[in-house]
């Protein structure tokens, strides 16, 4: 199974995990982003995220078919929510799933760092006593290219 998925909903680690089960499989590596209470010396008291749906959609997939191929995954899943998200939530679900261990966990890494350099999702932090600040929406965005 190959799926990425955008959501507004809260993120269910056992669901995500459970779309991957297969019997012919030795691994499955998850990594789940968090929404934390600090960043850069300031108190947070949670995040929002904007995303361009259609572009972050096909790009998410297309990530998870490149490291599908790279690393012979069996199996690869990754969500990313949108909106407003406590402290505490899953912002991103990565899942991807091997023969051996070596390839998922180099396919969940592979994975996540696609996400993060190459979506086009941006991220709004809330303060405690400061006004909220869109972070690193510049840098971390390569362009994309039509294809």
């Amino acid at each position: 199974m190959i799926q990425f998925t955008l959501s507004s909903n809260p993120i269910c680690s056992s669901a995500m995990s459970r779309l991957l089960v297969n019997s012919t499989v030795g691994a499955l590596v998850t990594f789940e982003g968090w929404v934390r209470n600090h960043n850069d010396g300031k108190s947070v008291l949670g995040l929002e995220y904007e995303v361009y749906e259609i572009l972050a959609q096909k790009e998410g997939e297309k990530i998870l078919q490149e490291a599908q191929a790279k690393f012979n995954l069996s199996g690869a899943v990754a969500c990313h929510r949108h909106g407003y998200l406590d402290i505490g939530e899953i912002a991103v679900w990565v899942g991807a799933t091997g023969v051996h261990r070596g390839s998922a966990f180099a396919g969940t890494r592979y994975i996540i760092n696609g996400i993060k350099s190459r979506l086009p999702i941006w991220k709004k932090e809330f303060y405690i006593g400061e006004k909220p600040q869109w972070i690193l929406c510049s840098q971390n965005h390569r362009f994309f290219s039509e294809s």
